[in-house]
């Protein structure tokens, strides 16, 4: 095993997928549903996260296709792997760079966002002054009942828009990040198994920190250059990873 790649690569596998969990896709969604449900912050962030692991979860499943794929190469074809590999990075890195030069970006299903937005429900209650003290309580009680109601509503409400968030990012992987795991390969199921954990980290993290960040007020910040600029910096990362390859590994 060369240390020196290994290395590489968990650092570029780390920094694709922080950088893929910084584009407004995989977090300015929980943004608006906060806003929209009124959550607060704890529980955006925890749907933010369960989301995220669901997100992982898809992409190692993919991966470990990946990987067996590649294993199975690497014990035919042994020296030769490298090259193949090292070739399909620089390949999908120049696809990448040329969807940047086209000016097409990234798209993902997040692309047009279309956000659940809730009912909103008005009870003005009205009471007349009441002379018996039973009309009273038969008030409070209807006033009981709404707020229920209420409370009903709006939880079904939340779990709508949390499967729908959950859904559509569970099925839209990371797929920048499968490249990694190609190369990977190389290593068995243990260096599978470490990246699979930084791809976790990752991404959770990254969701999460992106998202608290909107929370708080720094939407000002340009998140979106992140989003237009990513073709590019993939295409950039992916093409040096697989030149190192094709170098070191042979």
């Amino acid at each position: 095993m060369n240390d020196f790649v290994f290395i590489t690569l968990v650092a570029t596998g780390f920094a694709v997928a922080f950088l893929h969990a910084a584009i407004p896709t995989h977090w300015l969604p929980f943004v608006v549903a906060a806003r929209a449900q009124h959550w607060k912050k704890p529980k955006t962030l925890a749907v933010t996260g369960v989301a995220g692991a669901g997100h992982v979860l898809f992409t190692i499943a993919l991966g470990v296709l990946v990987v067996w794929g590649g294993m199975a190469i690497n014990s035919r074809i042994g020296k030769l792997f490298p090259l193949i590999a090292g070739g399909a990075l620089i390949a999908l890195g120049l696809f990448y760079l040329v969807r940047q030069i086209k000016g097409t970006g990234h798209s993902h299903l997040f692309g047009g966002h279309s956000h659940h937005q809730p009912e909103h429900h008005s009870h003005d209650i009205h009471t007349q002054p009441h002379v018996h003290a039973h009309e009273h309580e038969h008030v409070n009680q209807d006033s009981d009942i709404v707020a229920i109601k209420q409370r009903w509503s709006q939880q079904r409400s939340d779990l709508v828009v949390i499967a729908g968030l959950f859904a559509l990012l569970t099925f839209s992987p990371c797929e920048a990040f499968l490249p990694v795991f190609l190369i990977g390969a190389k290593y068995g199921w243990v260096g599978f198994a470490l990246l699979s954990a930084i791809l976790a980290v990752a991404t959770v993290a990254g969701m999460v920190v992106f998202t608290w960040l909107t929370l708080a007020g720094v939407e000002k910040l340009k998140f979106r250059n992140l989003e237009k600029f990513e073709s590019g910096v993939l295409g950039g990362v992916l093409c040096l990873l697989g030149i190192m390859i094709i170098l070191f590994e042979r």
